[in-house]
């Protein structure tokens, strides 16, 4: 569930080197409600990280990550502390469902995946920032080559033909030259095929033009577009020009081997011991497999070779029919601290309803605005919606801050569906509204089970 708190008022946001692990809980306070003790674990394991980054490297290699282990039911946050804390420390995050993985030998994903996700994923963070530092150079270029294209160069460039020039430029960049039609050079993608092998390296795209770069390298053909189309299209050309791919690289693997972190979902799916036959023969399998991924190694990528020694690892789980002593041994001694996330309550949610800053009253009533409808929320309204929420979890399933979701969908769904033929465009929701919207359903148990 991702949960958003207000931003507090601070100027700008704090160095990572200057946050200590009781203002990394702040930051996560922010986005996230209750919860303290993992959020207190994963700031002690981000500051470790900065730790030993002023280390001297001989004792820096020694020191290895404290992963660590959630257990909680679904919906109460785990996967937002985790995913928070990557953004706050700016390093590649993926989150990956253990349960998705099979034994070597197998059909599926084998484990090494994930490390080569993650470094796609660090790939493109890094391509975006560089991006990002040279876009105002890219988009001048763009448009140089645009006005080429519109006010074609002339041998020997006159006073008149720069006013011009300029003049074109001022309406490029007002927009009056969008719905023109201009004829460019766009390049042909080259083929590319999919590639299976026997140890598990699983569709790996790979373009022919990159194999044979003499055969496709300089392929384009003619192409009609508007103005606006051909900018766009032209930018992200220079860009590709300007940005130096072999340095984004080297960035992105050690930037994945730092500071990755990497999410193991349903880490209880894969709990247990064989039994020696059955849909779960490969469960004991799974957890060997993402043994020495945990430990440390190193993995071959498609950018080149990856140590897994100093990222973060954080399973998670429900464990409601395992329990995390139901992994083997050796993989329980990879995740040293354990964390309790609490189910969330009422009062939970009638915080996660009124604080948050991007919170679910705050997008229905942005999304009705847009149509001038001004919706309203009582405060009892906000306590019956939570209310309800707590007694569906209780009842049936219990599915966290996610209820707040269908219920809130039932509640509004009459006023999402004639909101553009509503005459009284100021609609006021109390709890009065609530139960009446609700009182069918959560009278009849089976349509709350199947509809809540």
């Amino acid at each position: 569930m991702v949960i958003y708190l207000p931003v507090q008022s601070v100027e700008e946001e704090p160095a990572l080197d200057e946050l200590t692990p009781r203002e990394i809980v702040r930051e996560l306070d922010k986005y996230v409600i209750g919860q303290t003790e993992a959020k207190r674990a994963v700031a002690i394991a981000l500051r470790n990280r900065i730790r030993r980054q002023r280390l001297e490297p001989e004792m820096a290699e020694e020191v290895m990550p404290k992963n660590i282990l959630m257990i909680g039911p679904t919906g109460v946050g785990k996967t937002e502390i985790a995913r928070r804390l990557a953004r706050l420390a700016n390093s590649p995050f993926l989150k990956v469902e253990a349960s998705k993985f099979t034994e070597v030998g197998y059909v599926g994903r084998d484990v090494e995946s994930m490390i080569r996700d993650l470094v796609e994923i660090a790939i493109d963070m890094v391509r975006q920032e560089r991006a990002e530092e040279i876009g105002d150079r890219a988009e001048r270029n763009a448009e140089e080559r645009l006005l080429d294209l519109l006010m074609p160069a002339q041998p020997e460039a006159s006073e008149s033909y720069e006013r011009t020039r300029e003049k074109l430029r001022e309406r490029l960049r007002a927009g009056k030259l969008d719905d023109r039609v201009v004829e460019i050079d766009v390049r042909e993608p080259g083929p590319t095929f999919q590639i299976t092998t026997s140890t598990g390296v699983e569709e790996m795209d790979v373009s022919i033009r990159d194999m044979l770069p003499g055969l496709f390298g300089g392929r384009t053909r003619k192409r009609k577009m508007r103005v606006s189309e051909a900018m766009d299209y032209l930018i992200q050309e220079e860009e590709q020009k300007l940005i130096d791919m072999d340095q984004v690289t080297r960035v992105a693997l050690e930037r994945v081997e730092r500071n990755g972190i990497i999410f193991l979902d349903e880490i209880d799916k894969i709990a247990g011991r064989e039994t020696g036959h059955g849909p779960d023969v490969s469960r004991e399998g799974v957890q060997r497999d993402i043994l020495p991924i945990v430990e440390g190694t190193t993995v071959n990528t498609r950018y080149g070779f990856v140590r897994t020694d100093h990222i973060l690892f954080i399973a998670a789980g429900a464990f409601h029919v395992s329990k995390p002593s139901d992994l083997i041994p050796e993989l329980q001694g990879r995740f040293p601290i354990r964390v309790e996330l609490k189910p969330l309550t009422e009062e939970d949610f009638i915080r996660i309803l009124k604080e948050p800053k991007n919170a679910l009253v705050k997008q229905y009533t942005a999304l009705l605005e847009t149509e001038g409808i001004k919706l309203t929320f009582t405060d009892d309204a906000l306590e019956e919606i939570a209310r309800c929420a707590a007694y569906v979890n209780q009842t049936t399933e219990n599915i966290g801050a996610r209820r707040l979701h269908t219920i809130m969908e039932k509640v509004l769904e009459e006023i999402s569906f004639e909101g553009p033929d509503l005459k009284k465009k100021h609609v006021r929701i109390d709890a009065a509204y609530v139960r009446r919207q609700l009182a069918d359903i959560m009278k009849d148990q089976d349509l709350t089970r199947y509809i809540l």
